[in-house]
């Protein structure tokens, strides 16, 4: 099988140790066709030799560049390896590996394809001025997509051969930008987007960021780059593809 036909899996992971093996394992457990990209966002831990004990490649960063630097690296590595497509698992474990294919699927109709955490499967909840964000940015980037989406900070998304290019060329790292800024530049750059309805799981190890002050600055951060993704619109992503033509 040739990396045209075969599917990088890439897990970006910054202190991971005590979760990313168990994710490549069960990455390679669900199909062993799959190769496994572990980008290694400048950890302070183990994360990088555990993550190639349990069978993964492992691309190390000097420093942390955070999810959007990691990600830009992975989706590199897949274009220069010949990879038509990628698509991100998170190392914490909250991605299940068993619905990887489930979310590639949705590249038979679309560019990007998205597991939505918000569309009458599994019993992921969340609350507050968190939930009232993640509701407006949905809305709001539907429209920029022309099509019905519930989760846009979904990171478990898979992208085909043009739309790893466009990440390459445009992925921004600031906070959201990974999520909300390089989907709404790919949909302003002509890119179509679909999604796939996912259960997600609890993080095994580690606490993720939550709490009333924590949702209430989230949802104010995710308007504000919300607002920034919108600022650039179409032209500039135009630009950027152009450019990355040359």
């Amino acid at each position: 099988m040739t990396p045209v036909d075969r599917v990088l899996i890439i897990v970006p992971a910054w202190n991971e140790g005590r979760n990313v093996g168990n994710t490549v394992r069960e990455i390679r457990e669900t199909d062993p066709t799959y190769d496994v990209v572990v980008v290694d966002d400048g950890s302070e831990d183990d994360t990088a030799h555990i993550a190639r004990e349990a069978g993964a490649t492992v691309l190390s960063l000097p420093f942390n560049l955070g999810v959007g630097g990691a990600m830009r690296t992975g989706f590199t590595y897949a274009q220069r390896h010949g990879y038509h497509r990628a698509i991100q698992v998170d190392a914490d474990g909250q991605h299940n590996p068993a619905d990887i294919d489930r979310v590639l699927s949705g590249l038979d109709e679309a560019d990007i394809s998205i597991g939505a955490r918000f569309a009458d499967v599994g019993e992921y909840k969340v609350k507050g001025p968190r939930r009232w964000a993640m509701v407006f940015l949905a809305r709001t980037v539907s429209r920029v997509a022309r099509t019905r989406l519930t989760d846009v900070t979904s990171g478990f998304r898979a992208a085909n051969q043009r739309a790893i290019g466009q990440y390459i060329a445009y992925y921004p790292t600031e906070y959201l930008g990974d999520t909300i800024d390089s989907l709404v530049a790919a949909c302003h750059a002509g890119l179509t987007v679909t999604q796939i309805p996912v259960a997600m799981r609890a993080r095994v190890h580690g606490n993720p960021s939550q709490g009333p002050i924590g949702s209430s600055i989230y949802l104010l951060r995710s308007v504000f780059a919300l607002g920034l993704a919108m600022m650039r619109g179409p032209r500039r992503a135009r630009a950027i593809a152009k450019r990355d033509e040359r």
